[in-house]
């Protein structure tokens, strides 16, 4: 399941939190990135120790939003790290890694923290079997997407972009299942807030707990 997360961040907070990356010196991207992808793999980020303090404080915020709750099923974040994409960066296509720091990765964010209108390409492309669908989303507003999916970062041709990546380990393994429970979790509470607790409320509630019951992990 791929959802967006519209204004995660709010406007002051995107600007506050971009003047502190600015203060902070950048390392190579293909640091961190694995024999194959350093290949594909043209950006600057910021060095694991000094993005902690940050990292933290976007991890506090990711975990609390409702949304992000009920469709990630959250388990833990793996890793968050800030990239940034200057004139000719890019990140070519590739699959994340299926284990970080020890867990596993089902599904992955981008929070994108500069505006769409201040950097040229650097489009986010997700592909599906099918298909393929580029993102590039206001500053503060972040896209969740399966991990296991193939996708890339166009060349930046202009301006600059960046973004705060991570990596969840969800509850429930199965993304299918993961969207079940958040249909259901969606429906009962626009029954709630529609009629308040109702037998039928109270019946989806059942489900949704029994449902959990067998999928957590």
């Amino acid at each position: 399941m791929l959802f967006t997360i519209p204004d995660l961040l709010c406007a002051e907070a995107v600007v506050d939190l971009r003047d502190r990356l600015h203060a902070i010196p950048l390392v190579d991207g293909k640091s961190t990135a694995g024999w194959h992808a350093k290949t594909v793999k043209q950006n600057q980020q910021l060095a694991a120790k000094t993005a902690k303090p940050l990292a933290a404080e976007i991890q506090q915020t990711i975990l609390k939003h409702p949304l992000f709750q009920s469709a990630a099923r959250p388990q833990q974040i793996q890793m968050i790290r800030f990239n940034r994409y200057s004139d000719g960066m890019a990140y070519g296509r590739h699959t994340d890694n299926a284990l970080m720091n020890g867990g596993r990765t089902d599904l992955s964010f981008t929070l994108f923290l500069s505006d769409p209108d201040s950097y040229e390409g650097g489009e986010l492309v997700v592909e599906s079997l099918d298909s393929e669908q580029p993102y590039k989303l206001p500053a503060g507003s972040m896209l969740v997407y399966p991990a296991t999916s193939l996708h890339r970062v166009e060349p930046v041709t202009a301006g600059v972009r960046w973004a705060a990546i991570g990596w969840v380990q969800s509850q429930i393994r199965q993304g299918d299942q993961r969207e079940i429970l958040f249909e259901l979790d969606t429906a009962r509470r626009s029954l709630f807030n529609k009629y308040g607790k109702t037998d039928e409320f109270d019946l989806i509630t059942k489900s949704l707990s029994n449902l959990l019951r067998q999928w957590v992990e």
